[in-house]
């Protein structure tokens, strides 16, 4: 067991990915927040959780909101007394919207969930991490955060802000005992799709050219796993990188 004794938040984690990481982390020892806007699913996760034996509560979370982040970390530290570990899943899609036809609204939104939430928590624990010289921080970014066209402009540009605040919090805590890597997923199956409700034709289409060269789609226990590697002692000397998990898409 690699986490025992760790107190583990983790966004986004009433499905898909963030729930297989808090699964695997609660069964590798971790105290595990499970934060999410939908509550109810992650009381459920929660409540698997305990089935087995772990240890878990459930925290509803908007990650847009700041007032919601300063609650998810107070009262995990109320709970728990201190956080070890923080996963930062929570994200949305675009629409494969392009730049074209982009609004400052979409933009706006995309960019709130998938870059400022994570800013915001990350911003939150770093005092945490810094006072007892020890932490980590794991970044779901996407390959959409290494190439130009797997989603749209806004998905596509805020997944790259991702990946240089990584790279950013990485190099300056690392003095710290501080480490920040992110993982760049390819396809994998979750629900993330879900919120492509009304997908653009042209950014769909050009989007689509990328995807016929998957090899395969992923589980979500395949990036948990990565996960857990950033998260544990085995990844000590890693640290400010982007661990690409595609089955050899991005190698084309």
């Amino acid at each position: 067991m690699k986490l025992i004794g760790k107190v583990a938040v983790i966004t986004g984690a009433a499905s898909g990915m963030g729930k297989a990481i808090a699964e695997l982390f609660a069964a590798e020892g971790a105290s595990v927040v499970v934060s999410d806007l939908n509550v109810q699913n992650a009381k459920k996760v929660v409540e698997d959780i305990a089935a087995k034996g772990g240890s878990a509560i459930a925290i509803m979370t908007n990650v847009v909101v700041e007032e919601d982040v300063q609650r998810l970390i107070d009262s995990t530290i109320n709970e728990y007394g201190t956080v070890d570990i923080l996963v930062n899943n929570a994200g949305i899609m675009d629409n494969f919207v392009p730049a074209g036809d982009l609004t400052d609204e979409l933009w706006d939104k995309v960019f709130a969930v998938n870059t400022t939430g994570p800013m915001r928590t990350m911003r939150k624990v770093l005092p945490i991490f810094t006072k007892k010289r020890q932490g980590v921080i794991v970044n779901i970014a996407s390959a959409g955060g290494l190439f130009g066209s797997r989603a749209g402009a806004a998905y596509t540009a805020s997944k790259h802000a991702v990946i240089g605040l990584t790279k950013n919090v990485g190099y300056q805590y690392a003095k710290l005992g501080i480490r920040c890597n992110a993982i760049a997923p390819g396809g994998v199956k979750t629900n993330i799709s879900a919120s492509n409700t009304e997908p653009n034709l042209f950014g769909a289409e050009r989007t689509m050219a990328g995807m016929a060269i998957i090899p395969r789609v992923g589980e979500p226990e395949e990036i948990a796993k990565v996960a857990l590697f950033l998260a544990s002692d085995d990844s000590s000397f890693i640290n400010g990188s982007t661990v690409t998990a595609d089955a050899g898409w991005t190698a084309f």
